[in-house]
């Protein structure tokens, strides 16, 4: 947006254009060009630029950010935790010791993005696991426990009443061999 209020800025020194015809032509409403010409013909093109970073500014400088990388890359078994894992609290906790600044587990996750962190989540899988044994029964048991489609034959979609007379076929010639009986 500033680059849009430098370029008015220009076009209003020239004073060839109208504020409507400025509008147009850097795609944004006669209301706002209105306020910068405003802005411009008190304060000049100095009054046109950038109010600067919004909102409030970050804890941890980016300085600081490369030596919590380093220190993260030593794994969470150096600052004393139990298992080789990072949890976004674990990475709070060596924050807060390393720098002084409390973040909530929650927010932890931006800064690992900025440091170009990845999630990553560990496979889960019970250590009595047998593979050969999976195979096996996926190949012969699996087959006879399935229930089909044709199988289950017809029903009814209440769990409470029965399948009723006059949901059968009759054996009368129509549209698919069969109709209902009604």
């Amino acid at each position: 947006m500033e680059v849009r209020r430098q370029v008015a800025a220009r076009l209003f020194a020239t004073g060839k254009d109208t504020q409507g015809a400025i509008a147009r032509r850097l795609g944004v409403s006669r209301q706002s060009v209105m306020r910068w010409f405003r802005a411009w013909r008190q304060g000049g093109r100095a009054a046109l630029r950038g109010a600067g970073r919004a909102g409030r500014k970050p804890k941890l400088e980016r300085r600081g950010l490369p030596h919590i990388d380093a220190a993260l890359r030593q794994g969470p078994r150096a600052f004393g935790f139990a298992s080789n894992l990072w949890t976004l609290a674990r990475v709070a906790v060596v924050i807060k010791r390393l720098t002084g600044v409390q973040y909530h587990p929650a927010h932890v996750w931006r800064l690992l993005q900025k440091l170009d962190w990845t999630l990553q989540r560990p496979a889960k899988r019970a250590r009595e696991r047998d593979e050969a044994a999976i195979r096996e029964w996926v190949s012969t048991r699996w087959p006879t426990v399935k229930k089909t489609r044709a199988a289950a034959g017809r029903g009814s979609s209440s769990k409470t009443r029965a399948v009723s007379r006059s949901d059968r076929l009759s054996a009368a010639p129509g549209h698919r061999g069969a109709r209902p009986l009604s």
